[in-house]
Order: structure tokens, then C-alpha cells, then sequence
């Protein structure tokens, strides 16, 4: 999921308070499972796990961005047509959606979602980068401390920031 304007923004980290609690307002009308997470400044990845025969991602992506549009400022910039709309102008509009086929591909998406602070310079290793589930697969026994995914590993993964 990505901001509208994501260069030099730091939105998401600068309010991530407000980021978690659109999160846990949606999963409580809307359940699902976050498996993994990394928020960055301009744009975040997840892995989410819903109930048997509810796909809606559309629903909960929206209404995560709404909540979090509510819970902060007004400073950004907005396009015309956006404000037609009555659109903050905070995000994308849209978003790469992907099923998990099997453990391998799990891995591989796990690696690039940890690997992604590190992959943007925000970070020397996935250990450093505060606003990530890597340190919850850590104390799982998933990672190691000074864990970074292989070249392999990246480019198996899919998916484009």
C-alpha cells in the first residue's frame, strides 16, 4: 500500500500510532490475521490471513487508508480531482494483491516484507527497521539476528514498491 506522494514523505512512521489503530478498528469489524507487516515512511507491505470464503481485501484495505485519513492532520496535497471526490489525496488508489500458493512462496514473501527497510535504505539490517513483524519471527525462532535475506530470496519474491 502506498502514500499518493512518497518521496521524502514519512507519513506512516510519523503517525504509525494511528496506522495501528485503523488496523485493530478494521480486523475487529472485518477479521483477519496480520502474518506480516513492514511500515516504511511512504508505503508499507502485509501479509494477511482471512476467514474461509471472505477475500474482501478491497474493504479492509479502504477502510484501513479511511480510518487513517480521519486520525491525522490535513497537510497533504490534493489533486483536483481527488477533491471532486472528497479524497484526502493520501493514497494510492490502488494496491497489488497476491494469493500465497504454497511455504516457499510464504518464505520468499516473508524475506521481501523484512528485506524491504534495508532494500530502501532505512535501515543496515531487518533487526534495526523498528515498524516490522521481523521481530516477532525472530523471537519465533523464524530469523536470526543478523538475518538478511539472499539476492535469491528478493528476487523470487514478488511484487513492486
Amino acid at each position: 500500500m502506498n502514500l499518493a506522494q512518497r518521496n521524502g514523505n514519512d507519513l506512516l512512521v510519523k503517525h504509525v500510532d494511528a496506522l495501528r489503530d485503523a488496523f485493530r478498528i478494521v480486523k475487529m469489524a472485518h477479521p483477519f490475521e496480520l502474518e506480516a507487516i513492514v511500515i516504511l515512511p511512504d508505503h508499507l507491505h502485509a501479509i494477511w490471513r482471512v476467514p474461509p470464503n471472505d477475500s474482501d481485501f478491497s474493504r479492509r484495505w479502504r477502510l484501513i487508508k479511511a480510518y487513517f485519513s480521519k486520525m491525522i492532520p490535513h497537510e497533504e496535497t490534493i489533486s483536483p480531482s481527488r477533491s471532486r471526490k472528497g479524497e484526502r489525496g493520501i493514497w494510492q488508489r490502488r494496491y497489488w494483491e497476491h494469493v500465497i500458493r504454497d511455504d516457499l512462496d510464504m518464505q520468499r514473501h516473508l524475506d521481501y516484507i523484512h528485506y524491504n527497510p534495508v532494500k530502501h535504505g532505512y535501515a543496515n539490517s531487518a533487526i534495526d527497521w523498528p515498524f516490522s513483524s521481523f521481530h516477532r519471527y525472530l523471537a519465533d525462532g523464524y530469523y536470526f539476528n543478523d538475518w538478511f535475506a539472499s539476492d535469491d530470496a528478493l528476487r523470487s519474491a514478488e511484487g513492486d514498491d
